[in-house]
């Protein structure tokens, strides 16, 4: 006898009437010996509520996630309300800059590809914004890390393991900006341009470009002055992969827009 004739000969299952304090009379059926079903109205309110319930727990888990990933990328709470759906383009310049921060983002998607770009623009011109909404979006839609930081803070980083009670090598310092997927590097040229600091620049971008890590640069520098400024290595790297200057060649919105970003 085949395990389906076993179980048709079993025949229907037993039955009984039965009272939900809740519900009122229901029939119940008796399976797998004695085990009677439930009132089906609570069987399906209980269901429905664990079914909640999860969907809940599993929406704070992604919360809590994601506050994680913001915390690691440093992005400073100021900015932390920028996108790219809520960056105003009303100029044509805009508009180009725009589309740009949607290709590149949506790029990071794929393979590892190394492609620069260069932010050039005067304060207030919506710079940090794009490339914060770069790093949202990478983060949020792709699961790409980034980070991110200023070119006094990292060098200050790297400097502040040359003394003997740090806990991190110069290497462990240079390895912690150039491992994430995305790194956005604010403030370029804003500093005295030393030897020293064009070097430790120089040890950063190239760890990232030898491994495909796309680069952010942020600068109030004009394309001259930053290649002046980065020196004709770094340069020269970030124009590789498709690496792209983009102008920033409008007036600040500061005082009129509640988005500007520097």
């Amino acid at each position: 006898m085949t395990a389906m004739t076993t179980l048709a000969a079993l025949g229907a299952p037993a039955t009984r009437s039965a009272t939900c304090p809740q519900h009122g009379d229901y029939t119940s059926r008796k399976w797998l010996g004695s085990i009677w079903s439930k009132c089906p109205q609570c069987s399906a309110a209980q269901a429905e509520a664990s079914r909640h319930d999860a969907e809940r727990r599993a929406a704070q888990a992604s919360s809590a996630h994601w506050q994680q990933q913001l915390q690691q990328a440093a992005i400073p709470p100021r900015f932390l309300d920028r996108t790219l759906h809520n960056y105003q383009a009303t100029q044509a310049g805009q508009q180009r800059a725009l589309a740009f921060a949607h290709a590149y983002a949506a790029a990071l998607a794929g393979p590892a590809s190394g492609r620069s770009a260069i932010f050039s623009g005067e304060r207030g011109t919506g710079k940090t914004h794009l490339a914060i909404g770069i790093a949202q979006q990478a983060m949020g839609r792709h699961g790409k890390t980034a980070l991110f930081t200023t070119v006094q803070r990292y060098i200050r980083a790297v400097r502040d393991s040359w003394s003997r009670n740090s806990p991190l090598t110069e290497s462990a310092v240079v390895a912690l900006y150039a491992r994430p997927d995305l790194l956005i590097l604010d403030e370029i040229g804003v500093q005295a341009g030393s030897d020293n600091e064009k070097q430790l620049l120089f040890d950063l971008l190239n760890e990232r470009y030898e491994h495909r890590r796309s680069t952010l640069l942020l600068t109030n520098l004009t394309v001259g002055e930053c290649r002046s400024y980065l020196g004709e290595r770094v340069f020269d790297r970030l124009r590789e992969d498709g690496g792209e200057f983009v102008a920033f060649d409008w007036d600040s919105w500061r005082g009129r827009s509640p988005h500007a970003a520097p």
